[in-house]
This record gives structure tokens, C-alpha cells and sequence, in this order.
């Protein structure tokens, strides 16, 4: 079902969309943004926390004349259904953008045409957790500054939106997560409307769930009810045969260049180039470069 959002004037400029909503089986409502032709070979893009579909607003517009570009809004982020009693974990979720991918896009795919991915933080485990359980179908895949693997490694500041008692309503009273990201996740200052982009979902306690149950879904060993999905995606990444082109913000506080390391041992023939002067959010900072890489990769 098409939806027309309506949207503060200000962010209606920066992203000026009609959105998408899918009836998921769990009864929830997943809100998705779907641009360009049907005919077109499909491009997915997934976020992270505590982004949603307005961190592609740029290569959704930039994409959407060669590709058909979908950015879907994860439960409980974005303008997808927040509900207070879900699970929200990583199968979950990879769960809910399977579902997307075989009700809403792959009826439309042509023959030989594959699902193309790009990648961004929590959604690197996301997305790519759909590809290894589809990877004959899937055809280029772009990462950006995340991790789809088990690692002992944690930063301080994240660490401490997951300490019992106190990590969850530091980010719900006080937003203790979107809000810092707004300024700890780039080099280059954002437009105030930009500002608000990222912030308009999560507005109050209630809305604010996702975020910091993204955190709390972070396994750090082998007792997490998540270590056993995430592993499952990090075995499943050797299935995954297509090109690959590595973007990544050195400045990242959070997904270091440990982690980029990491992914060039994973995929050593993957094209990679990393950004010395950018942050976590490096669609922001590398505007457009990024749009001018990915293009000439997917193209």
C-alpha cells in the first residue's frame, strides 16, 4: 500500500518520497521507501541504529534512475510500526526483510537479474544475514562501515547504552543514542533539517525502543540469545560470490578500521578505499564521492 507521510516541510526537501507499507506475518507494519522502476534490476539497502531510510536519501535519488531502489525502515525504527512487546532481535529482523525481499521484490525481478545489496552498521548483519541464505541470488554488495561477525571488540560509549538498569533509559529518557550520533557519527557538521531527519522517529520514549534494543541485541559471547544468528551470518559470508566494494569512514569511533581489516580478510578481492578525514556516517561526510564510487560499481 502506498503511503504519503506527511512529513515537517523541512524534511519533506530532504526527503521528498512517497513510502511503502508491508503487513509483515508477525501483524506488524514495515515502512519502506521504493523508487524507480519495477523493471529495474533491484538494489537494497539496509540500515542500522539508530539511522532509518533517510541515511539513503541521497543514493535513493541519485540510484533510482538505473536501479530499483529500496530502503526499508526496520521495525520500531524510521516510520515502520514501533510496537512495545516485540522481540526485537537480529533474527527478527532478517526475518522481516526476507519476507520483504520474497512478497515485494523478487515477483518482479526479470530472469538473471540479482539483488543487489548495500550495507551500513547494525544492517551489515541484517542484510547480509539474508544474503547467505540466498546467495545464488544475490548479485553486487556494497559495505559500509559495519560488521556481519562475532568480535570481542566493543567501544567504551557503546558499552555503556548496554549496562543492566541503567543503559536502556539512558537512550530512552534522554535519547542517549540518535542524538549524539548526530554529531559523534560525522567529521562534517550536518544541516540542522539533517539533524532533524535523523531525530523525527525518535521523539519520545515510546519511539525510542528500537534504538535501545538495537544495542542490547549487540552478543559479546557465546550466552547472547543473538551470538547463535550472528554466527550463523558470519559462516554465510563465504556464500556470497558477488563483487564487493568496501567505503569506509576511518574516523568511525565504533566500527573502526579493525573492522575494515576485518572485512578486507573476508573478501580480499573486494575493491575497498577508505576515507581518512570521515566518520560512521559516511554518506554524510562523503556525499558526493560515495554516489560517485557506488554508481560506477553497480554500474
Amino acid at each position: 500500500m502506498t503511503t504519503t507521510t506527511v512529513l515537517p516541510k523541512a524534511l519533506r526537501h530532504e526527503y521528498p518520497f512517497s513510502g511503502q507499507n508491508l503487513k509483515l506475518s508477525s501483524g506488524h507494519t514495515l515502512h519502506y521507501l521504493d523508487e524507480g522502476s519495477k523493471e529495474s534490476e533491484p538494489l537494497l539497502m539496509v540500515h542500522g541504529n539508530p539511522t532509518w531510510s533517510f541515511y539513503y536519501r541521497n543514493l535513493t535519488k541519485g540510484l533510482r534512475g538505473n536501479f530499483r531502489v529500496i530502503a526499508p525502515d526496520h521495525i520500531g525504527c524510521g516510520l515502520s510500526e514501533k510496537p512495545q512487546d516485540y522481540g526485537y532481535s537480529l533474527r527478527e529482523h532478517i526475518d522481516n526483510l526476507k519476507e520483504l525481499y520474497i512478497s515485494e521484490i523478487k515477483p518482479h525481478m526479470k530472469p538473471g537479474q540479482k539483488l543487489n545489496l548495500i550495507v551500513h552498521d547494525w544492517g551489515g548483519a541484517i542484510g547480509l544475514g539474508l544474503a547467505g541464505e540466498i546467495p545464488e541470488e544475490i548479485g553486487k554488495v556494497v559495505i559500509l562501515n559495519t560488521a556481519a561477525f562475532t568480535d570481542a571488540y566493543i567501544p567504551k560509549r557503546i558499552g555503556l547504552c548496554k549496562l543492566p538498569v541503567v543503559g536502556e533509559p539512558m537512550v530512552r529518557f534522554f535519547n542517549a543514542f540518535a542524538w549524539p550520533a548526530t554529531f559523534m557519527a560525522v567529521e562534517k557538521p550536518l544541516k540542522r533539517a539533517v539533524k532533524k531527519g535523523y531525530l523525527y522517529p525518535y521523539n519520545n520514549y515510546a519511539n525510542r525502543i528500537a534504538t535501545a534494543r538495537f544495542v542490547k541485541d549487540i552478543p559479546m559471547n557465546a550466552q547472547h540469545p543473538s551470538w547463535k544468528t550472528l554466527k550463523e551470518v558470519e559462516d554465510n559470508l563465504k556464500l556470497i560470490e558477488g563483487e564487493k566494494l568496501i567505503l569506509w569512514g576511518a574516523k568511525d569511533f565504533c566500527f573502526t578500521t579493525h573492522f575494515f581489516e576485518r572485512w578486507q580478510r573476508i573478501y580480499p578481492k573486494a575493491k575497498a578505499h577508505l576515507y581518512n578525514e570521515s566518520g560512521h556516517y559516511i554518506l554524510e561526510d562523503q556525499q558526493e564521492d560515495t554516489l560517485k564510487r557506488i554508481s560506477e560499481f553497480l554500474n
